[in-house]
């Protein structure tokens, strides 16, 4: 028995839990609210994807007669082939069984449909990712022709990450959702329920709070509640997350409170812990931004005067409860970057709560969850990374920030150098200047293995017009740096941005061209601009030249559809520029006129052939500051002498000699020069990190004498293999 149940429902991610719910039980714990968690997503997506299942799937779609498609009935002539190896590929998809791969990887093993079709050259695409990545790719396709059939014979709404998504987009009416949620049970909502039945039945919690973050939850979400009002009366029902956050600030409709008793928008911690107190306590009806129905109207309760907890005061994300080692990696596609999504079990972190920058004109600006930014400590960063560590098992970690400070990510590369911990992770960032060369091979140091970020519209214009605070040839200097410190990159790509024209867009997609072909970003992503309600376009439409087209809003509000002045249909770019990605991501097509990736008449790019490489080629110039960080990154150096005597007179030569680990390196010093030099060494190896300031000191401020020793050769041969200045 259990105070709060927290459900993330289906259907988010197949190879790590959503942490929204991981993040309010480690506060929870805090308050000493006992609760338990679960991911309905991938228990669902496990019953499903089993032989018992699949075998019920077949004979249904075959009795009913929605077996229409050739890709359909060819997957049912091979039913047989699916039942007899589905569960050893999910095993094998859990890291577990790993001598399959090469069994999988053998490509008369698995059934194929029409998923198949894609690949090209298998040995091409896998020669530098090995077999198991191979044979994890593979079953991907399998399990995804697995899901056309689902879509197609037995329900249109499945999707892997996602379920009934369309009716959660721009729902200004509750009125399409209400109508579904009165048909019969879908074959997925009976797996749902009754997986949720056995829980209730053994958790027996006052409270069930539902995270929705996406969309795409949102219909399980109210199945789940629908079900919960009709079995268990007594229990109170919450609903969370991103997608009330940013859809349902605005509703009135009271229909959805005969499914939920509360709703609440931003941060949910104190809102939670103040509605497990109203449910203890009715008379208690002090809440925070919380909506409930009162008198037959939707009311919105923010009375208590309590402040949003510090995030020091949250505790640390607890992952218990939650059947970690069933969740299934898969690769969708052959790229090591773009698979980090979807392949591997990440613990999911936040350095910052909010967005440092804040001023993107795209994002929700507006809301919480953007603009009250607050960091917390790099050393309570690292502790809550142990304590998970611990817990999981795992040390993975996804810091799923907006975008990460990047003065906060040096404190935390640094902090985890000093533990000598090793792990490995990944996060987004704004591509600004301060990840010099230097900075990202500490970053690299730490374990950091990517990033993303947005290079959005690829146009200096509009990249001033979305007030992103960067431009083309500062991304592709820090891609760059990225990139020659071992750090793969995703870059965030956006079209159709209000007063965008068609030659921007071709000469977007140039831009990227060039930068793919380069090698100084690995993975993107296309998406057609939207408006939203709580951006700056969105609050301050004429300012960027679009007309709204505002519904009247009882349920959702965040997606609006609007009129651009240029009168362009973007859309119709839509799969030339996705098409070239998936192309430049397979490092092919560099070669291909841009006009073949799609099928109307384009205008020339204007942009010069080397206009990336020019870019990239610029000296880059760090000042070092009193201030800025000395850390030595390899090992102490190996010291031999020799002697030499000529005309009676004996002179000393130090031959130092490093070892990273990739390399061996060298230089001689005369005596007096390689004492200075080790004496100043001793103390980067002794107290691990000096800043420039004590280096001065050292020199008693003689800045000809620093100088000459810091732009020395040896120094300058130490710069390039293990010092780092940030």
């Amino acid at each position: 028995m259990k105070d709060i149940l927290l459900i993330t429902p289906p259907f988010t991610q197949l190879n790590t839990p959503y942490p929204a719910t991981a993040y309010l039980k480690g506060f929870l714990n805090t308050k000493n609210i006992s609760s338990f968690q679960t991911d309905l997503g991938i228990e669902v997506i496990l019953e499903l994807f089993s032989k018992q299942s699949l075998t019920e799937i077949f004979n249904f779609a075959f009795e009913n007669k929605t077996i229409n498609s050739e890709n359909a009935q060819r997957i049912y002539a091979l039913h047989s082939d699916y039942l007899a190896v589905i569960d050893e590929v999910i095993i094998f998809l859990q890291g577990k069984n790993q001598t399959f791969a090469r069994q999988i990887a053998n490509e008369n093993f698995l059934p194929q449909a029409s998923r198949f079709e894609q690949l090209d050259d298998l040995e091409w695409a896998f020669g530098t990712m090995g077999i198991q990545d191979k044979a994890k790719h593979l079953a991907t396709l399998f399990l995804e022709d697995l899901s056309d059939f689902i879509i197609e014979c037995i329900d249109e709404n499945f999707g892997f990450s996602r379920y009934a998504e369309k009716l959660g987009r721009s729902a200004n009416s509750f009125d399409e959702l209400h109508s579904l949620l009165q048909k019969e049970l879908t074959y997925i909502d009976k797996i749902t329920l009754k997986i949720l039945d056995q829980k209730l039945k053994n958790i027996q919690p006052k409270l069930v709070c539902i995270s929705v973050p996406f969309p795409g939850n949102l219909y399980s979400a109210f199945r789940i509640a629908q079900f919960i009002k009709e079995n268990y009366k007594n229990i109170k029902i919450a609903v969370g997350g991103g997608f009330p956050t940013t859809e349902l600030r605005s509703i009135t409709d009271p229909r959805v409170f005969n499914f939920f008793d509360y709703i609440t928008i931003d941060d949910g911690e104190l809102p939670t812990e103040l509605i497990f107190k109203n449910i203890q306590n009715p008379e208690n009806n002090q809440l925070k931004r919380t909506f409930t129905l009162n008198n037959g109207k939707v009311v919105y309760n923010n009375t208590s005067a309590l402040n949003n907890y510090k995030q020091n005061e949250l505790g640390t994300p607890d992952y218990s409860d939650l059947l970690l080692d069933k969740y299934i990696s898969v690769i969708e596609i052959a790229n090591p970057m773009h698979s980090l999504w979807s392949d591997g079990r990440w613990n999911k972190l936040t350095m910052a709560h909010g967005c440092y920058w804040g001023k993107c004109s795209f994002c929700d600006g507006s809301l919480s969850y953007i603009k009250d930014y607050e960091p917390i400590t790099a050393k309570l960063l690292v502790d809550r990374m142990e304590e998970m560590i611990l817990q999981t098992n795992e040390k993975g970690f996804h810091f799923v920030d907006e975008a990460a400070p990047p003065a906060l990510m040096k404190a935390l590369a640094i902090e985890i150098i000093k533990r000598k911990l090793t792990v490995t992770w990944w996060t987004n960032v704004r591509f600004e200047k301060s990840y010099t060369k230097s900075f990202c091979k500490l970053l690299q140091a730490s374990g950091c293995i990517a990033v993303a970020g947005g290079l959005e519209v690829a146009s200096n214009r509009l990249l001033k017009l979305i007030n992103k605070g960067v431009d083309v040839e500062q991304v592709a200097r820090v891609t760059n740096s990225f990139t020659e410190a071992g750090i793969m990159v995703h870059a965030y790509l956006m079209y159709g941005f209000p007063t965008q024209t068609e030659q921007e867009t071709i000469d977007s997609l140039e831009m990227v061209r060039q930068m793919f072909d380069l090698g100084i970003i690995q993975s993107g992503f296309w998406h057609q601009f939207a408006l939203t309600a709580h951006s700056p376009v969105g609050l301050n439409p004429n300012d960027y030249g679009i007309k709204p087209k505002y519904n009247e809003i009882t349920f959702a509000n965040n997606d609006i559809q609007f009129k651009d002045k240029t009168g362009i249909k973007h859309e119709k770019f839509s799969f030339g520029l996705k098409k070239s990605l998936f192309n430049f991501m397979h490092d092919i097509g560099f070669d291909f006129p841009l006009n073949e990736w799609f099928d109307f008449k384009i205008p020339k790019t204007k942009i010069p052939k080397d206009y990336i490489l020019s870019a990239i080629e610029l000296v880059e110039y760090i000042q070092i500051k009193d201030s800025s960080k000395l850390i030595w990154l390899s090992g102490k150096p190996q010291v031999s002498i020799s002697e030499k005597t000529k005309k009676g007179q004996t002179t000393q030569t130090y031959q130092l000699t490093f070892h990273n680990k990739t390399e061996m390196y060298s230089f001689n010093m005369e005596k007096n020069e390689a004492e200075l030099f080790l004496d100043i060494f001793e103390k980067f190896t002794t107290n691990e990190i000096l800043t420039y300031a004590q280096l001065k000191e050292y020199f008693n401020n003689d800045i000809d004498n620093l100088e000459d020793f810091w732009y020395s050769e040896a120094m300058e041969v130490l710069k390039e293999h293990g010092l780092v200045v940030v």
